[in-house]
């Protein structure tokens, strides 16, 4: 998850947060004496830097963000102040009569934007999981502005002649030092410093363009799974769902005003949870084909026409940098290097994906007809008829493990013991500081030692106000330049029970949640010596892969046994479930794998197109449907696990980097084999991947940290066995 340079912008596991630059006046400070009032503030209530808590560092600890005083109205305000201090700054930089050194420029530049990056890490975080009208407006507005701002510092042509200088005699530096060097110089030639002023202009201009258009799709994409929440008339409709599933149904269409009914809302994805239970099969369709509409409906929230135009602006802005279409431009920098690269990866997995899940079909009808139907397993049937399946081959469902994953002790006994036995650190909640939504839990996170490494922040519950999915940013970044700690945070999208109730997870939820928190140790264990490196900023096809890895420990016996507790019993869950439960992981992999895959194949399909090659709005489903037919993964029974109306990974920060996932997942399998290897989950075996990697960041090439830690490079038959496909 690379940040561009100057903004330093939030990427979310999964999801870089639209946004970007300043429109074409700049803005400048007032010279006078009192540099409180910012007189660009015109149509904001706050201006006085005593009143606006971003305008300063956050008083509390760690720089933590001072949630409680943070109201609408002060965004704005810092926003505009922050772009001007930093054009200033940039300006002093690009303009001074010195020669160009690394200390003069490059950290210079490191150092700049301070104000502009405390407002955006709270600005873009809360638009993502706490949103409101008067947030999108502004996300609406600053997408073109934050745009015009960055181009105004990668094109600006004298700056840009210092970092070549400096790049050109970069050998004499410390290590870290001149990779921090190649890549400001990388980042400019790729944002187009090298061209021309009129195509410089015409970069301008497509930037501006697609920042405005991601925006807008993300919102068309969180209004309409709001609005487009399943409705249902009767209880009875609802056969097949716990009582738990039931009452939160009631109390979303209570909170709808929608009395006696019940409502279902969406998840991002295309497939949704309630299809494995729900013995309806009319509502399994209308859930299934409802979720598949999404964006391309007509109507206020249609997205066909923003993809359209984005991809046809971003294959237009790569050819105007050199490339011959979008994913060329993106690979370039990734670890895949290549668009043969990654084509080559996803036609190797793809049939055996798909030979599986025909396999799996075939079981799952032979499944529906010994349960008494007489009609062809389709779409909306797949999950509930393999739900009944599992149960038969493994003896176990989803009801049955839920009572052993409550939430907070899945967190305390599962999550954070894993990582207290691995790495050393220890957690303590605090609630003395302030929060943006009550649901919202803060820890305290301490290095073995005993000194604090992190603020960790967890936010589960599902809310209409949150996008969907799960994903991890950060509030601060460590680095010793600045000598910041971290202040992490993880969103997921777990229903909240009735009130009263507890939290009861799925496995599912428990693997995510896992996940994520890979992602939050990543950021927590950084230790480098410039923001630029911090945490999680790798390559985007390696992003994934310590979180992946993190997963194993969800099934791991040690930790399992320790959180797997009955929430009323305390008993723990009985040795022959958590055996079926082992052993059922490789279960329904055909269609997990091809569901991933023929999403992976859309992004590509779409961001490998010219710009006279993008299909019309009109034409975009279509596209699709062509697309995965010519890639052999086209299976009707199913869908991909996103279509590209509600793709928001790809519209947003994963453009021709959705197969990431699956790259990353190869070198986390390989790793998982080398935690077996050496003994599982002991001490120095965390000590091991936290020094060679995780606390590396970006500072090397990714690849080479990961052969210092396996001592080679990796091997992709562990995968191919996790995932059945050798």
């Amino acid at each position: 998850m690379q940040f561009r340079i100057v903004t330093i912008l939030l990427f979310m596991a999964g999801f870089l947060v639209s946004c970007s630059e300043s429109d074409n006046t700049s803005p400048t400070m007032s010279t006078g004496e009192d540099d409180t009032v910012n007189p660009l503030v015109t149509s904001a209530e706050v201006s006085n830097a005593s009143e606006n808590p971003f305008f300063n560092p956050s008083p509390l600890y760690f720089n933590y963000p001072q949630f409680d005083l943070i109201r609408n109205e002060h965004y704005l305000p810092a926003f505009e102040r922050g772009i001007a201090e930093q054009l200033i700054e940039i300006e002093a930089i690009a303009e001074q009569d010195a020669a160009p050194t690394f200390e003069n420029t490059i950290l210079a530049m490191e150092l700049s934007g301070q104000l502009l990056q405390r407002v955006s890490s709270v600005f873009y975080s809360l638009a993502g999981a706490h949103t409101n009208d008067d947030i999108q407006a502004l996300q609406q507005e600053l997408a073109p502005r934050m745009a015009a701002h960055d181009d105004s510092i990668v094109l600006n042509p004298l700056l840009f002649d210092r970092i070549n200088t400096i790049y050109e005699t970069r050998s004499e530096l410390a290590p870290e030092s001149a990779r921090l060097v190649e890549k400001y110089y990388v980042d400019f030639v790729r944002a187009g410093a090298a061209l021309n002023p009129g195509q410089q202009e015409r970069m301008r201009e497509l930037n501006a363009q697609i920042a405005l258009q991601r925006t807008l799709f993300s919102q068309n994409v969180l209004s309409e799974v709001n609005d487009l929440a399943i409705v249902v008339d009767s209880r009875e409709e609802l056969t097949g769902l716990d009582d738990t599933a039931i009452g939160a149904a009631a109390e979303e269409a209570q909170s709808r005003d929608l009395p006696g009914k019940f409502v279902i809302p969406l998840l991002n994805t295309s497939g949704q949870p309630a299809l494995a239970k729900l013995q309806n099969r009319a509502l399994r369709e209308r859930i299934l084909q409802t979720s598949l509409s999404r964006g391309s409906r007509g109507g206020a929230f249609d997205n066909r026409e923003a993809i359209s135009t984005i991809l046809r602006l971003r294959a237009e802005r790569a050819q105007l940098l050199g490339y011959d279409n979008h994913a060329q431009y993106v690979l370039e920098d990734e670890t895949a290097g290549s668009v043969a690269a990654v084509n080559q990866r996803l036609a190797e997995l793809a049939p055996p994906a798909v030979a599986n899940a025909r396999r799996e079909a075939t079981d799952l009808q032979a499944q529906l007809e010994d349960s008494g139907g007489d009609f062809n397993l389709a779409a909306w049937d797949w999950d509930f008829y393999a739900e009944k399946l599992g149960v038969e081959r493994f003896e176990f469902d989803d009801a049955q493990l839920r009572p052993y994953f409550e939430l907070d002790n899945v967190l305390t006994n599962g999550l954070f013991f894993a990582a207290e036995q691995l790495y050393g650190i220890s957690f303590q909640e605090r609630t003395d500081l302030p929060v943006y939504q009550e649901d919202v839990r803060v820890f305290e996170v301490f290095d073995a030692v005993g000194t604090t490494l992190a603020l960790f922040l967890g936010d589960y519950y599902a809310r209409s106000s949150k996008r969907g999915g799960a994903w991890m940013n950060a509030y601060l970044s460590q680095n010793d330049l600045l000598n910041t700690q971290p202040v992490v945070a993880n969103h997921l999208n777990i229903t909240e029970p009735p009130e009263g109730q507890p939290t009861l997870l799925s496995f599912g939820e428990v693997t995510t949640l896992f996940h994520e928190f890979g992602h939050a140790l990543h950021g927590m264990f950084s230790n480098v010596d410039y923001p630029y490196f911090s945490g999680t900023r790798v390559p985007r096809d390696f992003v994934e892969y310590p979180s992946q890895v993190n997963e194993m420990w969800a099934t791991w016996p040690e930790v399992l046994e320790n959180y797997a507790v009955h929430y009323q019993t305390g008993e723990p869950m009985p040795t022959e479930l958590l055996q079926k439960v082992l052993s059922a992981r490789q279960f329904n992999q055909g269609f997990a794998t091809t569901e991933y895959l023929a999403a992976s194949l859309l992004d590509q399909s779409f961001h490998q197109l010219t710009p006279e090659q993008v299909p019309a709005a009109d034409e975009i489903i279509q596209f699709e449907a062509t697309a995965l037919e010519a890639a052999g993964i086209a299976l009707p029974e199913v869908p991909p696990r996103y279509r590209s109306t509600y793709f928001s990974h790809i519209m947003g920060g994963y453009a021709a980097g959705y197969y990431s996932y699956i790259w990353s997942e190869v070198l986390d399998a390989d790793t998982v084999e080398w935690f077996k290897e050496n003994g599982g989950l002991l001490r120095e075996n965390g000590d091991h991947f936290r020094q060679t990697l995780l606390s590396r960041g970006g500072s090397e090439d990714a690849m080479a940290l990961f052969r210092r830690f396996r001592g080679r490079d990796a091997r992709i038959e562990p995968l191919l066995e996790r995932r059945g496909l050798n």
